[in-house]
This record gives C-alpha cells, structure tokens and sequence, in this order.
C-alpha cells in the first residue's frame, strides 16, 4: 500500500485491466462448465483448463509486481517493522504462486 494513501493498492493504475483480463478469465471457465456439461474430449477440455491457468497465474504475477514495485517500495522507503512485514508477506505469496 501506498504510504501516502494506505487504501490505494498497488494495483489501482491497472484496475480497470485487471478486472477485464478477470471477466474474460470467468467466461473461459463459463466456457469449460459447458464443454463438461456436453462431453467435450478431456484432451480438449484439458487444454482449455491449462489456457485458463495460464491467464489466471499471468494476472498474478501482474498483481505481484505491482505490488512489489509499489507497496513493498513504499514500505521500505519507510522502513521498521513495516518493511520487514512487507517484506515477508511478498516471500509468503511468491511461494504460493511458486507451489500452485
């Protein structure tokens, strides 16, 4: 979070993006609900299922570096505690991105 505004994210700029990359991600898993829902060929859904992934980990790693490069940055530039707890919530999801 912003030091200055602690209730802006550091993703506020990208907002807007964010939200229509998550929509279009909602509707590819709308999208797989129906290819179970009509027997599609697991291999087909499969795919479908990895290209889903695929978008939802790119939306992460855009959130991460944002909140890397604005929040943890803010933290740091402050220091203390502050710091290290930004610090060691970055490395928390980082491996959860890391083990999905």
């Amino acid at each position: 979070m912003d030091v200055e505004n602690p209730h802006h994210p550091g993703y506020a700029d990208n907002k807007a993006a964010h939200l229509t990359r998550l929509r279009r991600i909602e509707g590819q898993v709308r999208g797989l609900q129906r290819m179970v829902e009509s027997d599609t060929y697991c291999i087909d859904v499969l795919t479908q299922v990895s290209a889903a992934t695929r978008a939802l980990e790119s939306v992460a790693l855009g959130l991460l570096e944002e909140h890397l490069t604005h929040c943890v940055t803010d933290a740091i530039h402050a220091g203390g505690a502050e710091a290290d707890a930004k610090i060691k919530e970055a490395t928390a999801a980082i491996a959860r991105l890391v083990k999905s």
